[in-house]
């Protein structure tokens, strides 16, 4: 099972948190459910459960190349998300791990 991660790169909350801010060409990717998404998310998360992730990444219209930061609850998810996106062609991604391991804000949705 480990060999489907090997092309995971892994990225520390300090070091993607500077990058974002610097970057804004960076895609970030919450591969949570909906609910999970509402209760808290990184400021400029774009939804993309990863049970969705084949169907619905070309909406969004994203280059091969483009930078994509990836984050779930514990970390399991994104990089099962992760080896999805290196799968469909994507060269640039990047496992951010969990939301739970992040120090900084997170955004609230309520509806």
């Amino acid at each position: 099972m480990f060999h489907l991660f090997k092309d995971t790169k892994n990225l520390a909350p300090k070091e993607a948190y500077e990058n974002l801010k610097s970057d804004h060409s960076i895609t970030l990717l919450d591969v949570r459910e909906a609910y999970e998404y509402k209760s808290g998310h990184i400021q400029g998360a774009l939804l993309l459960p990863v049970g969705e992730i084949e169907r619905e990444i070309k909406k969004l219209n994203l280059d091969k190349d483009a930078l994509l930061y990836v984050y779930c609850q514990s970390g399991v998810r994104s990089k099962s998300a992760c080896s999805k996106l290196v799968k469909l062609g994507y060269h640039n991604v990047y496992n951010l791990g969990g939301i739970s391991s992040w120090p900084y804000e997170v955004i609230r949705s309520f509806e």
